[in-house]
């Protein structure tokens, strides 16, 4: 049963920012296991019910590479070598794969949280079927509608991806804005530090009300986007 984050995840992932290498990681893997691992299947079990209740559900598998992210980075591309990521990365995700569908993100840093939904890139197909819905009056209601939701919560997309509306289209203001986007994700922006229910039992009920905020976003990703 998930009571809240204890303090010493927290301090783990202090402690990792200041020591990441495998040396100190392996030093302190029960650290890991009790403290970032162990918290983090607690919570996801204990968000499944009202993610499995969203529309589209949302799966909340407790499993590393599932719903929690892996903690080890891919340094194969990255000038930036140090093996270890220092926040807990949690994904409810909506299709076939974490990485390939929309989804709510919650991500656990030693001095903020920051969570936020959508998808961040859009296949070819789904770019164009995102492309015509944005034009779609009803869709785009629809759209406006479900960022309006995740902005009360903090969440607002960043910078579109593209300088200029895509060739082939007309648009300007809000059209233009969205056409000029290669994907759609609403998130927090200013590092808020960790809210104090993540730390207590109120926990799961504030994450479960992001959970719901978010849900509209990812649904209309989902209705428009991601099903040919």
């Amino acid at each position: 049963m998930f009571e809240g984050f204890p303090k010493k995840s927290v301090r783990f992932l202090q402690d990792l920012n200041k020591n990441n290498s495998r040396e100190w990681f392996e030093a302190h893997r029960a650290d890991y296991d009790a403290y970032f691992v162990e918290p983090a299947m607690q919570l996801i079990e204990a968000l499944s019910p009202v993610a499995a209740s969203l529309d589209p559900p949302h799966h909340a598998v407790p499993k590393v590479n599932k719903s929690l992210r892996r903690i080890h980075r891919d340094t194969r591309f990255s000038k930036d070598k140090t093996p270890y990521h220092t926040h807990m990365h949690i994904v409810l995700w909506t299709g076939d794969h974490p990485n390939r569908s929309a989804g709510t993100h919650l991500v656990l840093s030693h001095d903020h949280f920051g969570f936020g939904a959508g998808h961040w890139a859009f296949s070819s197909e789904g770019l164009e079927r995102y492309r015509s819905a944005v034009q779609d009056s009803k869709a785009r209601g629809q759209l406006e509608t479900a960022l309006s939701e995740a902005k009360a919560i903090g969440c607002t997309p960043g910078d579109p991806e593209l300088q200029r509306v895509p060739r082939g289209f007309e648009a300007d203001g809000a059209i233009a804005e969205l056409l000029r986007r290669k994907g759609l994700v609403a998130m927090t922006h200013d590092k808020p530090k960790p809210d104090k229910r993540l730390f207590g039992p109120e926990a799961v009920g504030y994450l479960n009300d992001i959970l719901r905020a978010l849900s509209p976003l990812n649904r209309w990703i989902n209705r428009y986007v991601e099903t040919a």
